[in-house]
């Protein structure tokens, strides 16, 4: 079986990320390929599609938010991601479990005690007449009949996990500072969810399973699980195994993907990508080694906006006063300080509509 080292895998995650080269896919057709991209912090998706799309223009992914083409919802791992309305319809009912599970883990304490089943039928109640509410007001109103929970472990499990919602614009417009605001996902969407497969069958696990080896493969199913937070997948593997073809990493993992799908060259030469907090190029994996050290392996779940030089995470960047601050994690050379300038230089002029190009490259970190 065919070996491929963390620089093989890493120019393959390039590629299927849409950062090898910028794509000229159109933004809705970006969100759909790349099965998402996580958006707790609302500006960062922005920051995201800029680096993998030829003239991206914001404008564009704001009127897919308000034309009600892509969502703003919980669904993998329980965070916050932008997706399309029909992946997000498509794929709801199959992580109900995970959500909820993931919720009480956060909250089991506090739970105790409480049906969850009663606390949902409250909460779709509650949001059937379309009115937009933050997580704290369907907290303050349930929490006359569960006194016990705390506000935030009745707002998380009702809207994070129970109810599928979406939060409204303006949040997660362009430059738009606005507080969440949830509306059920049907009201929004206008279409019900689709419902669960038939026991002893997981069409949805399949194509989620293809999907995820689209934009992120070769991977292991202990990076298909990191991803999508979903434990029931074996099966969904299994039932497609014969579709797929398979590799082993530097460790002796098994690695699955497409048969079709691009694997480049290892030394295919790698342009400065600068990417926003959270990204999915680094959190959509168990094993994050084809892409950051390990030494620096927390910067990714701290929320770190980082800079990857040679496909590898090699810098972090911040915006002050309109300046792009690049912090190396390593030396620099001659040419690779002059593409991070060059790059960074587009990106403030991106976030400055053409206000500022500076750049200024601090000291490595220590």
């Amino acid at each position: 079986m065919t070996v491929l080292d963390n620089r093989a895998l890493g120019r393959a995650t390039l590629a299927r990320q849409l950062l090898l080269d910028r794509a000229d896919m159109p933004v809705l057709d970006a969100v759909a390929h790349l099965g998402g991209l996580q958006a707790q912090e609302s500006q960062e998706p922005f920051t995201g599609l800029w680096s993998r799309l030829r003239a991206f223009d914001p404008a564009t992914l704001e009127g897919l938010l308000t034309g009600r083409s892509v969502v703003r919802t919980h669904l993998m791992r329980r965070t916050v991601h932008l997706l399309t309305a029909d992946d997000t319809l498509a794929w709801r009912a199959r992580h109900d479990a995970m959500l909820r599970q993931r919720a009480m883990g956060a909250y089991r304490r506090e739970m105790d005690g409480v049906d969850l089943a009663e606390l949902a039928d409250a909460a779709r109640a509650l949001l059937a007449d379309g009115e937009p509410r933050s997580m704290a007001e369907v907290a303050r109103a349930l929490a006359g009949r569960w006194p016990g929970p705390s506000p935030r472990a009745l707002g998380e499990m009702a809207i994070a996990a129970l109810v599928p919602v979406v939060q409204l614009p303006p949040r997660g417009l362009w430059r738009v500072r606005s507080g969440v605001r949830n509306i059920p996902l049907s009201h929004w969407l206008g279409r019900e969810i689709d419902p669960p497969a038939p026991q002893g069958t997981d069409p949805v696990g399949e194509a989620l399973v293809r999907r995820y080896l689209a934009a992120f493969g070769p991977a292991a199913s202990a990076d298909l699980r990191a991803w999508c937070g979903l434990a029931g997948l074996p099966a969904a593997v299994a039932a497609i195994r014969e579709e797929l073809v398979t590799f082993r990493d530097a460790r002796g993992r098994e690695l699955l993907d497409l048969p079709g799908a691009p694997r480049p060259d290892p030394d295919t030469p790698a342009p400065v990508r600068f990417l926003p907090a959270f990204d999915n190029t680094i959190l959509g994996y168990h094993d994050r080694g084809r892409i950051i050290d390990d030494a620096h392996r927390g910067l990714s779940v701290a929320g770190a906006r980082v800079v990857l030089v040679d496909g590898r995470v090699a810098a972090t960047w911040t915006v002050d006063a309109g300046t792009v601050v690049v912090t190396p994690l390593r030396g620099f050379s001659r040419a690779e300080h002059t593409a991070v300038t060059e790059e960074g230089e587009a990106l403030a002029s991106f976030l400055s509509d053409n206000e500022s190009d500076r750049v200024r490259i601090a000291a490595s970190s220590p």
